[in-house]
């Protein structure tokens, strides 16, 4: 195990942890992972988890203006971002997207070493699987930033997906990592829905 490994680890259940607790200094916290992180998966030829990384340095800093500065209806007492459900419409979406876009994502993935040899001089491992990652990644950050608790469930199986991944390919300490986040996601689902409920027993 690597001082990069280590170090993301800790900084990623870090963030983790924080963001189940609806607390806002998840996202700094995160961005401090998602540099260490994308230096690992580099190393390792995880080529759509190492550019899944540029996307998260992104909506970190959107993620953590969003939550400070909601607008006067989203606000809770703390005078930030409620949480909310998803719409139907837009659960539809989520599904249609994470099954095209692994596709896709997958596709290009698998075809990176020969396209781009040499930046990438290694086929990458388990594409699929892999941009499965990525794009349910996605999807799960853009509704955490929304605060919707469905984004809790769609990071349940991209921990799954990510544990038994990062085991076949040696970060196991990584894989580690992913297995407690399946632990703490369950109690951040808990968590935004006890706070949810909490809303309607509050005086107007």
């Amino acid at each position: 195990m690597s001082y990069l490994e280590f170090f993301g680890v800790l900084t990623g259940l870090a963030a983790t942890w924080l963001s189940a607790r609806a607390h806002i200094i998840s996202w700094p916290v995160g961005i401090v992972n998602v540099a260490l992180s994308f230096w690992l998966y580099y190393q390792v030829h995880l080529y759509p988890d190492m550019l899944l990384q540029v996307f998260f340095f992104a909506t970190n800093l959107v993620g953590w203006w969003r939550w400070a500065h909601p607008k006067t209806f989203e606000a809770d007492a703390k005078k930030e971002l409620k949480v909310s459900f998803m719409k139907p419409a837009q659960l539809t979406r989520t599904i249609l997207l994470a099954g095209s876009g692994t596709f896709l994502l997958g596709t290009f993935a698998g075809r990176l070493h020969e396209w781009f040899p040499k930046v990438f001089p290694a086929p990458s491992s388990f594409p699929f699987a892999d941009s499965f990652i990525m794009v349910m990644s996605i999807l799960a950050t853009f509704y955490m930033i929304q605060k919707k608790i469905e984004c809790w469930i769609i990071w349940m199986l991209v921990d799954l997906t990510a544990t038994v991944l990062y085991y076949i390919k040696g970060i196991r300490f990584y894989s580690l990592e992913y297995l407690v986040f399946t632990g703490i996601v369950l109690m951040g689902f808990l968590h935004w829905v006890k706070e949810y409920r909490s809303y309607s027993s509050k005086p107007v």
